[in-house]
């Protein structure tokens, strides 16, 4: 099967989607399927070209057997309204030229957030006459409301237009939770046509190993218990909760907050943290996706933490796999579907989100009771293992196109 599959995303940025859709291309191409990836220069999220990559029109590079097609975009960081929806918009636009261009495929595969990704999909199936795949990995543009990146207006109500012609228009659509698929059921999309494939983790490249002591005393936090966020710092994360326990917990000489990553809230926090003299809270920039597995390593805890909103417990923060699979175990910050799989796995310790007390409480019990940190990082890593092994997630993805396509 050929496969061509659009995303604004892929390595060497380490975000979620990119992690998604690379880990299942691995697996697509290794059981002898064609995978062509679209996509732009490596930007995310800092709006910065990765060293070794130029925003040009068109370059062409292979990455573990897959094809990489890089288009042009409008480069911008993860932030303010109108230029990340230029970003988009580019995107849609030079991402469908570009698979128009193409060879003839058998599929094409869109991912979300931002559906204009997904437009450049329905543009390309289209025009070649090839089912299209809706990958849903978030409800867009309701989080963008969600989290005050924009209000109410007819703007939005035009996105949400856009959004169900999207879904009605798809072939399959592929979402990450069971939640999304009840919503969109529940709004008249058809459930026979919607397949729940959910996040997991390569759990060959993420795995227990020894805590990096170099790591540690390079950024600072040799011989303390580490409480760790690894991931976007963004407007959904609330992670002014992080600062609150931090503060909570400063007479702790032994435990320390530990951020990696960069986005939109990244700069806001770091300056409350110095004003209010919060020297338990380091922050570590962007990492390479190659370098993610020691950061876990490094963690004592995890801290997986979303705003306090209903929309948020149709989520599933992919994170939670990483640090099951790594051996850590987690403070979860989200209520619904994220905190069902958490007490199935027997994982780690659930608060209210958006609860700076609770969070403080919950890393102090880890730090004092490490039997049953280890007990929990056991039964999260079990769990993980035999219910969200990426390499059977993406073949019962590859399942679902491959009768989609039948279909068509």
């Amino acid at each position: 099967m050929r496969i061509l599959f659009l995303t604004d995303n892929f390595p060497p940025e380490s975000n979620a989607p990119a992690s998604r859709t690379y880990e299942h291309a691995k697996v697509w191409v290794s059981a002898g399927h064609q995978v062509t990836v679209v996509t732009c220069a490596p930007n995310f999220p800092e709006g910065q070209v990765f060293p070794g990559y130029r925003n040009t029109w068109r370059t062409r590079e292979y990455l573990n057997g897959i094809e990489v097609v890089r288009v042009w975009t409008y480069v911008s960081a993860n932030q303010g309204v109108l230029k990340r929806t230029l970003d988009y918009l580019s995107f849609m636009v030079t991402g469908a030229l570009a698979g128009i261009l193409l060879s003839r495929k058998d599929v094409v595969i869109a991912t979300s957030p931002q559906f204009f990704c997904a437009c450049a999909g329905w543009i390309v199936g289209a025009a070649k006459r090839i089912p299209f795949v809706f990958e849903l990995r978030d409800l867009w543009p309701d989080s963008i409301v969600t989290v005050g990146a924009m209000r109410e207006s007819i703007a939005i109500r035009l996105l949400r237009r856009t959004e169900y012609f999207l879904y009605r228009r798809a072939d399959l659509i592929v979402t990450v939770t069971h939640s999304f698929r009840r919503i969109l059921s529940a709004n008249g999309i058809a459930a026979g046509k919607i397949v729940v494939v959910p996040n997991g983790a390569d759990h060959g490249e993420y795995q227990p190993g020894p805590r990096p002591e170099e790591l540690a005393a390079k950024i600072g936090v040799a011989g303390k218990f580490v409480a760790a966020y690894l991931g976007t710092i963004g407007m959904a994360h609330g992670l002014g909760t992080l600062l609150a326990a931090a503060e909570e917990l400063r007479h702790r000489q032994d435990i320390v907050f530990l951020l990696v990553g960069a986005g939109a809230e990244r700069g806001a926090l770091e300056r409350e943290a110095g004003q209010r003299g919060l020297r338990n809270v380091v922050f570590v920039g962007a990492v390479p996706k190659s370098d993610i597995v020691r950061y876990w390593h490094l963690a004592d805890v995890a801290l997986i933490l979303l705003r306090d909103t209903p929309l948020f417990r149709n989520v599933i923060p992919s994170k939670m796999f990483e640090a099951m699979a790594t051996g850590c175990p987690i403070v979860l910050g989200v209520d619904g579907e994220s905190r069902e799989i958490l007490d199935q796995a027997r994982a780690g310790i659930a608060i209210p989100p958006g609860d700076g007390h609770d969070l403080a409480l919950a890393v102090e019990k880890f730090a004092d009771q490490p039997v049953m940190a280890a007990q929990m990082a056991i039964s999260g890593r079990h769990f993980v293992v035999q219910h969200f092994d990426r390499m059977v997630l993406a073949m019962r993805m590859l399942d679902a196109i491959e009768n989609a396509i039948r279909l068509k």
